[in-house]
């Protein structure tokens, strides 16, 4: 059996949608949603396997969730905030895709023989509060200043709830997504993360396919909420600064991972891969940040 593996990770922590459809546990909500987006009827989660860049290996460079299907490599981004640049990070995520799957499976550049490769779907879902349409293609030539030889398009789909409604009907586990992340964000502008969270993931309907992980996983999940990068986040980089911003950042994460009973050890790992650093950087910010009392 042909493998793309670059390392599939069993549970991602990055964010809140890598942590929902980048999961080994979830591959039926993975499935979902890739029949959803691509109109197919695919039944077998155990057909996907996930090749989600492992930071540990490029830690500068990682992407939310891929994964390979009947000859397709996904690769999917939900981003908060819109970014003209994804055809550009798409780009560099597949090349490195691309190289692995031509490494792990034999391959050879420079045969006679023209290589099958599996074709690549760039997907990014935006659920930010600016105003952006349904659906638009970002394409990779807009970033050239002359006409090119390569072209790459990312398909951006507003997976607000209001938006794209077949979609989220066609996927429950991301319409359930949609309305948590609406929820939270709604109840966050009265109320801490934390406590937006815990109410948020009580209120949300019984039948919606996410509660119990949700629930069973509640500590993650805030911790997840509290140390994404929303529109908070950037204000506060933008106003005071990026280096005192970044610096706030990285000591309130700190202190919510100790608040939620986190380990030295565990915050660290947090820290490391959240704010992209090594992890010398991230032991020393947690041994200065970290309160002993």
């Amino acid at each position: 059996e042909i493998s793309l593996g670059l390392v599939g990770s069993e549970m991602c922590i990055r964010d809140r949608f890598c942590y929902i459809f980048g999961n080994e546990k979830n591959k039926q909500w993975t499935l979902e949603l890739f029949n959803a987006v691509n109109g197919s009827n695919y039944t077998d989660p155990n057909e996907i396997t996930y090749t989600t860049i492992d930071d540990v290996i490029y830690v500068k460079r990682k992407n939310d969730v891929s994964f390979l299907i009947s000859g397709y490599i996904n690769l999917y981004e939900q981003q908060s905030t819109y970014n003209p640049n994804m055809p550009v990070r798409a780009l560099i995520y597949a090349g490195m895709l691309f190289s692995a799957y031509i490494e792990n499976n034999g391959l050879s550049l420079y045969s006679r023989k023209r290589l099958k490769l599996p074709t690549p779907k760039c997907i990014c879902f935006y659920n930010g509060t600016d105003y952006q349409e349904e659906r638009k293609v970002l394409k990779l030539s807009d970033s050239f200043e002359k006409e090119a030889d390569i072209e790459l398009s990312v398909l951006m789909l507003n997976i607000n709830m209001g938006n794209n409604e077949d979609l989220l009907n066609a996927c429950k586990p991301l319409m359930n997504y949609s309305w948590f992340v609406e929820k939270v964000r709604t109840l966050s502008k009265e109320m801490g993360i934390k406590e937006a969270v815990d109410i948020a993931i009580d209120e949300m309907p019984e039948n919606f396919a996410i509660k119990g992980f949700l629930r069973k996983n509640k500590s993650e999940v805030e911790l997840l909420c509290i140390t994404s990068f929303d529109e908070r986040d950037e204000k506060c980089i933008r106003d005071e600064g990026f280096e005192e911003g970044f610096e706030k950042g990285v000591k309130g994460t700190i202190s919510i991972a100790q608040k939620l009973g986190q380990t030295k050890e565990q915050t660290i790992s947090l820290v490391q891969k959240q704010y992209e650093m090594t992890q010398e950087d991230a032991e020393k910010y947690v041994n200065m940040y970290w309160d002993e009392k």
